[in-house]
């Protein structure tokens, strides 16, 4: 059930610096076949599924009013001694929307949306929500669902791909839970897999970025002057930046990745599965069309490498090149905050200051085949849902449109682990095998 997708779908135009510092001089479609992943990694992926008493859906969160904005930066922040006054920068973009941030209404938007699937497609399991940073809180939710009798609990996180922030810090969250509140040994909780590589996750992209593309050709064909004369447009796959030393961690050791890291082979993955689907409702979309990867808010001190180019930075490059742009946010599923400060306010003014015609195009959200997508995730994992009881044909049931084998149920103990941390915390989803690098390339 696994599709294989070209790696040469259009031209991609990646800047070969936006590599994690251990990746290839130069990445491109050329390179993909050289690389990987850790499909060679032999072990088992899937793990037998289980009767489980709720599903978390766990986010980030945010505030929810002027009052809430600084004490949830200082959550967000907590540890690294940011003052206030810092902080009221990074507020700003926060105030300008009322003090709240979209993304708890986006989930309680996905909670009801998955709770009627679940409800009415299976696996007949309850679903409620927690977040990192702001209420409900992973420790007060873990807690009453303890005391109201759940002894097994499977966390789906509203993250796409592999990275310490999008993958391992969500199973620390619930790994210090279970330590802080007493529960080690009495409540298990295990997680969904990263699902970059869902059908339906790429299918919302796919129905995005066609009418993405024939939004800007339409604004160009009608549009007295362009930036270029050309008609050109560069698509351009959005994700959030994060240090070149994190994207180096990210995923289990000893793999080759391409872009050196999990993290970015799985957004080349993605754009490239997106781009086939476009191919496949109409090749001439692509007409005249290329593409890169770049990335966005990025913070932290500048002497600190990130993984770049920066979507503003990248789009002052093609000043005169091009005359359209289309901004895919390939790495976020809803339009919190990042989303609608970022790409909407700043990139989009970056693109009317250089004169191109340009739009974003819609995240997940609560796209029909990408609920259905994280209903399947859900359902392979209960036992009255699964479409086997033996985790070597759960794997092979896997529908993956980015042609690997998916991400793991429970993860290598040094994956995506931060080589900074003063201390191991304890985290959930710890695979126990003796073959967990099994066939890595060092």
């Amino acid at each position: 059930m696994t599709a294989t997708v070209p790696n040469d779908v259009r031209p991609n135009r990646t800047d070969p610096h936006n590599t994690a510092s251990n990746g290839p001089a130069v990445l491109d479609e050329n390179s993909a076949p050289d690389f990987h992943g850790e499909e060679n990694l032999e072990r088992a992926r899937s793990q037998a599924p289980e009767d489980y008493d709720l599903v978390i859906l766990s986010s980030f969160g945010g505030p929810e009013g002027q009052d809430d904005v600084i004490p949830f930066l200082r959550n967000v922040t907590a540890g690294r001694g940011i003052p206030d006054e810092r902080l009221e920068e990074v507020a700003t973009h926060y105030r300008a929307n009322g003090g709240v941030s979209p993304i708890n209404e986006q989930n309680r938007a996905l909670l009801e949306a998955l709770r009627e699937a679940l409800e009415t497609r299976g696996p007949n399991v309850p679903i409620t929500w927690a977040n990192r940073n702001w209420e409900p809180y992973v420790n007060d939710v873990v807690q009453k669902a303890y005391d109201d009798g759940a002894r097994k609990i499977l966390v789906l996180a509203t993250s796409a791909y592999p990275g310490y922030s999008s993958c391992r810090q969500y199973r620390e969250d619930y790994g210090m839970a279970l330590e802080k509140l007493g529960l080690e040994g009495k409540l298990q909780i295990d997680k969904v897999r990263q699902f970059w590589d869902a059908p339906g996750f790429i299918k919302s992209f796919v129905d995005g970025l066609v009418d993405g593309l024939t939004e800007v050709r339409s604004g160009i064909a009608s549009a007295e002057k362009t930036a270029a004369g050309n008609g050109r447009v560069r698509i351009m796959f959005c994700t959030h930046s994060v240090p070149t030393s994190a994207a180096n961690e990210a995923g289990p050791r000893g793999v080759d990745y391409e872009g050196g890291s999990a993290y970015v082979e799985k957004h080349l993955q993605a754009a490239r599965a997106v781009l086939a689907g476009v191919e496949a409702v109409d090749p001439a979309l692509l007409d005249n069309v290329d593409w890169e990867l770049v990335y966005q808010s990025r913070s932290g001190p500048p002497s600190m490498p990130w993984l770049e180019p920066d979507v503003n930075d990248a789009l002052e490059k093609l000043e005169g090149e091009v005359d359209g742009i289309v901004l895919v946010p390939l790495g976020f599923v809803s339009d919190h905050m990042e989303v609608k400060w970022d790409l909407d306010t700043e990139a989009l003014d970056t693109c009317k200051n250089l004169g191109f015609i340009a739009t974003r195009t819609p995240t997940p959200g609560v796209h029909p085949e990408y609920i259905e997508s994280l209903r399947q995730l859900i359902a392979e994992r209960v036992s009255s849902t699964a479409s086997s009881q033996d985790p070597a044909e759960l794997e092979q049931n896997r529908d993956s449109v980015c042609g690997s084998r998916g991400w793991f149920d429970a993860c290598n103990p040094d994956c995506c682990k931060s080589a900074r941390a003063k201390v191991d915390r304890p985290v959930i989803a710890n695979y126990q095998g003796d073959d967990a690098q099994a066939g890595a390339r060092s």
